[in-house]
């Protein structure tokens, strides 16, 4: 019987899986060569977009350049940094609201006036506040990132059935036991959840920030490839920007997963 519990919550991971996934990509890198080879132009004008092959290229071109690694680094210090802050304060700040009434009456309406304003928005008052422009793009990801984090752990908190809360105060337990034992295991599912959304929309005003007042990163080179028609370079950009995405939101899941192991898990999460 445990035999077979184990093989229901633990179902084998499949190659099948990943060879759908690869090959999916592959079929629509294969459409777009063939609408930017045939120089389609139906409603959508693939006519003027670079091909595969000029993508391809120019992205090996740029692999070899000092400047595109130095892009790369620079958002990465801008995203890793924006997002660590937002990540703290965010968990803090909503384990906070959802544990304290005088908490949620002072900091709530403030959060709630500011939360609905895109951080993109607050580029002008970034340029203000800051000297440098480095701190204002860093302070532009970090607002991006923490109302989702804010309002996911806010939310995990308040759903928490009292129940457990009960438990520890009955035998015994004071305020730091409630915290540590419920409190903190009980929201990591939501926090998570949070910390993904945040991850995703990091990036968008990352980049969005960067093409605005940032002088290196990724975002600020695919902008000055764009105003110069270098459209296989504004590709590569766009690549370069999915696989950092894609790699950071898969870092923030792999630890989500690894701290909630004890949760059960479907099998589809399983893979």
């Amino acid at each position: 019987m445990s035999a077979t519990y184990d093989a229901v919550a633990r179902p084998r991971k499949s190659g099948h899986s990943w060879l759908v996934r690869l090959m999916s990509v592959a079929f629509a890198v294969g459409v777009w060569q063939l609408l930017t080879v045939a120089d389609v132009r139906c409603w959508l004008r693939f006519d003027t977009l670079p091909t595969v092959g000029e993508i391809s290229a120019t992205l090996l071109n740029r692999l070899g350049t000092e400047a595109y690694w130095l892009d790369l680094a620079q958002s990465l210090v801008r995203i890793l940094t924006g997002f660590g802050l937002a990540a703290g304060a965010g968990v803090a700040t909503g384990i906070l609201l959802g544990r304290s009434r005088l908490a949620a009456d002072v900091l709530g309406p403030l959060t709630e006036l500011v939360r609905p304003i895109p951080a993109i928005a607050l580029v002008p008052v970034a340029i203000l506040l800051f000297p440098a422009g480095e701190q204002g793009i860093v302070f532009i990801t970090f607002l991006a990132a923490f109302f989702p984090i804010l309002v996911s752990t806010r939310h995990a908190v308040r759903a928490l059935p009292t129940l457990w809360e009960d438990s520890v105060r009955t035998l015994g337990g004071g305020r730091w036991d409630v915290l540590s034992q419920v409190v903190i295991p009980g929201i990591l599912p939501g926090v998570f959840g949070g910390l993904s959304v945040g991850m995703g929309v990091s990036w968008i005003c990352v980049i969005s920030a960067e093409m605005i007042s940032g002088r290196l990163g990724i975002g600020y080179r695919t902008w000055q490839a764009y105003t110069v028609l270098a459209y296989p370079e504004v590709f590569v950009g766009i690549i370069t920007i999915g696989v950092l995405g894609f790699a950071t939101s898969a870092a923030v899941e792999v630890v989500g997963r690894r701290l909630t192991r004890w949760l059960p898990r479907s099998a589809l999460d399983a893979r």
